[in-house]
């Protein structure tokens, strides 16, 4: 029984290894949302398909001074498509932000007061989504909630009226959900 499981664990290494050993890349949003090869894998993303996707973003930023983890998950996205030949139409990504993560797409200047970070390291991320197509917006009832004023929102980002519209607009359209 102890060699079948040694046998196992090996063959598992002789597997996986070689795709996991490889460093991180991100062909479409570089240097955000690194991905690692991943060959072998089985399901992949399929250049035939159509990529109508909504990504809502509530989470605040972990450390102030680094881009949201949450909305770089957006940049993952398109690195994992690009990746394997899959492209998407401008405007058919959407991220929504609301909640605690409001705060990730206000200028340098409110975040700086607020978070003491010396800038907004999330506006090169936006910039960058915003390049590849994919439209950032935020909720505009928690802009209002957490005080904020449309001149406080980073260039770029679209105000929506709320994000429960934009979501269940977007997924009555045919948008697939994918959550935190």
């Amino acid at each position: 029984m102890k060699i079948l499981l040694a046998f196992a664990a090996l063959a598992g290494v002789a597997v996986a290894g070689p795709g996991f050993a490889q460093q991180h890349r991100a062909p479409a949003i570089e240097p955000f949302g690194a991905t690692f090869p991943t060959e072998g894998a089985l399901e992949r993303p399929d250049p035939a398909l159509r990529y109508r996707v909504v990504f809502p973003v509530t989470k605040a930023s972990a450390d102030p001074a680094k881009p949201n983890a949450s909305l770089e998950r957006v940049a993952r996205f398109l690195n994992l498509l690009a990746a394997d030949g899959a492209h998407v139409k401008p405007g058919e990504i959407v991220a929504i932000l609301y909640g605690p993560a409001t705060q990730i797409v206000t200028n340098d200047t409110v975040y700086a007061a607020q978070t003491k970070a010396p800038n907004n390291p999330n506006i090169a991320l936006i910039a960058k989504l915003k390049a590849a197509g994919v439209v950032v917006a935020v909720c505009g009832q928690a802009l209002r909630a957490h005080k904020y004023e449309g001149k406080d929102v980073a260039p770029g980002v679209r105000v929506d009226v709320s994000a429960m519209t934009t979501m269940a607009n977007l997924q009555l359209r045919g948008w697939a959900l994918l959550p935190e």
